[in-house]
């Protein structure tokens, strides 16, 4: 996201005027009364827009001081983490209506099929649509399905360390974590009707014109 984010944080970032955040705060249910804000990277700009509280819910922060994945930044906030819980992305765009229905179940991954050559984990199941692997890659073919890293854990989620990437990776990755607890702890797959991954220039571009269409 460079060089838009040398001087701002990425879920600060804009679309159709406004930051990425407010798009996260749209997609959260109602029942959700806190949020843990786990910061590292121009965290206190964070701080700054959101303050305390935002949009009638108390926000909590925890500071990632190593970045060395998802899974060890979740980590980070397991003293603040007693019972069911949702876990989502603050730069990435979701529906409210299929963070709902994650929410229903114990224990979700919400996933994407794409519609096009795309990177990130892809999800394997097996025959009764169990979570099986997260294979993390450049080039999935059109048609897969992968992650969209919001997930709904308890605390059983912490019985099990946080397990790498892929292999000689320096990070640590929630979705490999997943599939490990999976096979103790049934993950439901739930698939989302929308997700709108920023991970470039071109894609704020792209979100701004689906958002306004």
């Amino acid at each position: 996201m460079r060089p838009l984010t040398n001087t701002v944080a990425k879920p600060l970032v804009t679309i159709a005027g406004r930051p990425l955040l407010d798009y996260t705060f749209d997609a959260l249910p109602d029942e959700v009364g806190e949020v843990i804000m786990i910061i590292g990277y121009l965290g206190e700009q964070i701080r700054a827009y959101l303050g305390e509280t935002y949009r009638g819910r108390s926000i909590r922060y925890v500071e990632q001081k190593n970045l060395d994945g998802t899974a060890k930044a979740l980590w980070e906030a397991k003293p603040f983490l007693k019972g069911k819980f949702l876990v989502l992305m603050a730069d990435d765009i979701y529906a409210k209506e299929d963070i709902e229905k994650c929410l229903r179940h114990e224990r979700a991954i919400m996933v994407m099929r794409t519609d096009k050559v795309s990177s990130g984990g892809k999800v394997i199941l097996g025959d009764k649509a169990e979570l099986l692997e997260v294979v993390e890659g450049e080039s999935h073919p059109q048609g897969s399905l992968v992650t969209t890293n919001v997930y709904v854990f308890g605390p059983e989620f912490f019985d099990f360390p946080p397990l790498k990437k892929a292999v000689g990776s320096s990070e640590y990755g929630l979705p490999q974590t997943v599939v490990e607890m999976s096979k103790t702890h049934p993950v439901s797959v739930i698939e989302a009707t929308r997700w709108i991954k920023i991970t470039t220039p071109e894609d704020l571009q792209l979100a701004e014109r689906y958002l306004q269409g």
